[in-house]
């Protein structure tokens, strides 16, 4: 699309209501996890994006440090998520901020509002910000009083004023928005105490999180997950909150947890895990492997933590859906791994002479995802036990080892007959088979492999020179 289409598309999506843009971004993510044709919901996706965010591409537009809305949310940075997944205490979504600004430019805070944009012109052509964190945190004062003004209209007055900020989404979000907002000097004095980074959540760093936590506008029960949230983004392994919520209950047992106001910090933690559980099962199926290492070893020592810090019951609500992200996570890979063998056979399958001429060209692509995929067995093999999957992985992971050397041996071997047709297509077998043994057995067989091809080859070349 040209950047004149772009353009009109941009201006025509921010025309719609605020409804209509969150039900197109809902519907266009939706479509892009299921795998759909995605070049279009990207290009939608991405500009409704930069309608939610304030900003534009072009070189006019002003730059996202300067921009009202940006200013006025900064303190809800932490606490954004950009998915369509259901959001979790602790969270709000990004596409809620478009339409709250809206209405409170238009509805809650108008005069506020232009105030706050007139002092940020100012301070624009001046070119100074030094008068700008004032000007954000009034607007933001007037942005609690708002939002607290239409939480506590009467009947009628509080539907019909809910309904002009947008939908239910958003208006599940709108309290949050309002306590964060009015906790901001508390939830920044929580992440001045914290640590740059808890490498090791243990007792003594517990002890001084919870010296931190230690403030009463801070325990309620709307802030309290997004200081939880605020001291996850500082752990090396986020699941470990759930300590916090163990030592407030000094006690592992699931029921006593949950009776805390820390026992929010379990659920957070399974909301987490399902989250990233769903993710690698989204890479999985559309073939992305980059990260899946990664993924899967956060899964394991978070269900694996879980299951072993907490004493859960397999019939409670948490042991219900720790045993879900398991069987769904096993699911995933189990299906997964069964796939692998057939791919390696359909390329590395030995072939009689005639019936090579009509075998489809072995495709460099296809040879590197299947190596991407062997090597993603390998990387269940590590986790498999905590991951329910051990016995699938490593019968899957022998049987790729025993195939794949010898069915190179085989190719090699084959190298030495054969018309120069048939030889050019099994060097291309070879040569993936090559690629496999690298990935199975290490750079030194595959190249122990690679001398031996090249010998069958200039073995089978000596005697036709010679005559």
């Amino acid at each position: 699309m040209s950047q004149t289409s772009t353009e009109r598309l941009r201006d025509y999506l921010a025309q719609l209501p605020p409804q209509a843009q969150a039900l197109l971004m809902r519907g266009f993510e939706r479509a892009i996890e299921r795998g759909e044709d995605t070049a279009v919901a990207t290009l939608v996706l991405e500009q409704l994006r930069k309608l939610a965010r304030g900003t534009e591409e072009d070189e006019e537009a002003q730059p996202r440090t300067d921009d009202p809305a940006r200013l006025l949310f900064r303190p809800l940075e932490p606490f954004l998520a950009e998915s369509i997944f259901p959001v979790r205490p602790g969270q709000i979504r990004r596409t809620s901020l478009l339409p709250v600004w809206q209405w409170l430019s238009r509805d809650g805070a108008p005069e506020q509002a232009r105030e706050f944009e007139a002092v940020l012109a100012q301070a624009r052509q001046a070119g100074t910000a030094s008068m700008l964190e004032a000007a954000a945190r009034k607007f933001q004062l007037a942005a609690v009083e708002a939002i607290s003004k239409v939480a506590t209209a009467p009947g009628d007055d509080k539907q019909r004023s809910l309904s002009r900020i947008g939908p239910s989404n958003v208006v599940e979000d709108l309290l949050s928005i309002g306590a964060v907002l009015r906790a901001r000097e508390a939830l920044d004095t929580l992440g001045s105490r914290l640590p740059s980074q808890l490498r090791v959540f243990a007792d003594p760093q517990i002890a001084s999180v919870s010296s931190a936590l230690n403030v009463p506008s801070l325990q309620t029960p709307q802030l309290l997950p997004f200081a939880l949230s605020l001291i996850m983004l500082r752990l090396a392994a986020p699941w470990q909150i759930i300590r916090l919520a163990i030592k407030m209950a000094a006690s592992d047992d699931e029921i006593r947890v949950a009776a805390t106001p820390y026992g929010v910090a379990v659920t957070i933690a399974l909301h987490d895990l399902y989250f990233l559980a769903a993710c690698l099962r989204t890479d999985i199926r559309r073939g992305h492997f980059e990260n899946v290492g990664e993924q899967l070893k956060i899964l394991h020592d978070g269900v694996r933590g879980l299951r072993t810090e907490l004493d859960l019951r397999n019939d409670s609500s948490w042991g219900k859906q720790l045993t879900a992200i398991r069987a769904d996570t096993s699911n995933s890979l189990q299906s997964e791994i069964d796939s692998v063998p057939g791919r390696v056979r359909r390329i590395l399958r030995q072939r009689a002479d005639k019936d090579i001429s009509s075998a489809p060209k072995i495709d460099p692509s296809e040879v590197e995802e299947t190596a991407a995929l062997i090597d993603f067995v390998a990387v269940c093999r590590t986790y498999a036990s905590e991951l329910a999957i051990n016995e699938v992985t490593l019968r899957t992971y022998s049987d790729l080892q025993q195939y794949v050397e010898h069915s190179t041996e085989g190719l090699v071997q084959a190298l030495r007959g054969g018309d120069t047709k048939a030889r050019a297509y099994r060097q291309m077998q070879v040569k993936a088979a090559i690629r496999f043994c690298e990935v199975l057995f290490g750079h030194d067989y595959a190249s122990l492999m690679s001398r031996a091809a090249e010998n069958a080859v200039t073995g089978e070349r000596k005697p036709s020179r010679a005559g």
